[in-house]
């Protein structure tokens, strides 16, 4: 869901060029299609930037730490969880949206999605799986809440299996049909949800739905501040969001090239 501000039609056409031909003459169509090379630089940076790296690796390092606070001051009978997303949190499926890129294809329209999550072979971010490891050891419960469709739930379960993930079964994935703060809620019932993780503010309040202007989400960030870093931890994505069509402030001067 981003579009580069930098990138113009234009550019993102003639990038595309060396793949039509010298003198290939473009439709509209076609033309509507070449915007799709406008997402790679969130991509590039998503996938293959060293910094989103470091950033994936201290979010993991700081949950760990959060953990620990958590489970010293935790009452001895307490039932203690984590709530954590899956897409771009815990799982990378930036392959997916690049192969989609390549192919002038609109990922964030997520018709290539399903096919995705039945044969796609996303990868661990980088420090998940030792903390969601640790967590488990702890005898933390861990529940696993996204969006991803609830008819791919046994080869949703199968990826995170087979990627290593700690207590993957019916009950702690629980996948798209009631709204996430009703999965959250029901986790909170029984358990003490001690942390929770995701790369959209949405993962952690239903206050930053899509449908919430941003000028409100931004205003709920401030409110909600005492919450990241302590119970909240965000991971970074570059590559889609409720922020994709938002205006970008400019510097008034005169551009000077010197």
């Amino acid at each position: 869901m981003i579009k580069h501000p930098l990138t113009t039609l234009a550019t993102a056409c003639a990038l595309l060029a060396p793949l039509s031909g010298a003198g290939f003459a473009q439709s509209p169509e076609d033309k509507t299609l070449c915007e799709q090379q406008a997402y790679a630089m969130g991509l590039r940076y998503q996938q293959q930037s060293a910094e989103v790296d470091a950033l994936q690796r201290q979010a993991y390092a700081l949950a760990k730490l959060r953990l620990d606070e958590a489970l010293a001051t935790a009452a001895p009978d307490a039932k203690l969880a984590v709530i954590t997303d899956l897409d771009e949190t815990a799982i990378d499926n930036s392959a997916l949206l690049v192969r989609d890129m390549n192919a002038c294809h609109n990922y964030t329209t997520w018709d290539t999605w399903k096919h995705w999550e039945r044969e796609g072979n996303p990868t661990a971010m980088p420090g998940a799986l030792d903390f969601f490891n640790y967590a488990n050891e702890k005898g933390v419960a861990v529940f696993y809440i996204s969006d991803r469709y609830e008819e791919n739930k046994a080869q949703t379960m199968a990826t995170l299996e087979k990627l290593g993930f700690p207590k993957v079964s019916n009950e702690t994935v629980l996948l798209l049909g009631p709204p996430k703060q009703e999965r959250r809620a029901s986790v909170t019932k029984d358990y003490q949800v001690v942390l929770q993780l995701g790369d959209t503010l949405h993962d952690f309040s239903e206050g930053y739905v899509s449908k919430v202007p941003l000028a409100e989400q931004h205003a709920l960030v401030e409110a909600d501040a005492e919450h990241f870093g302590k119970d909240w931890i965000v991971l970074p994505n570059a590559t889609y969001g409720t922020w994709r069509k938002a205006d970008l402030t400019a510097w008034d001067a005169p551009l000077v090239a010197e």
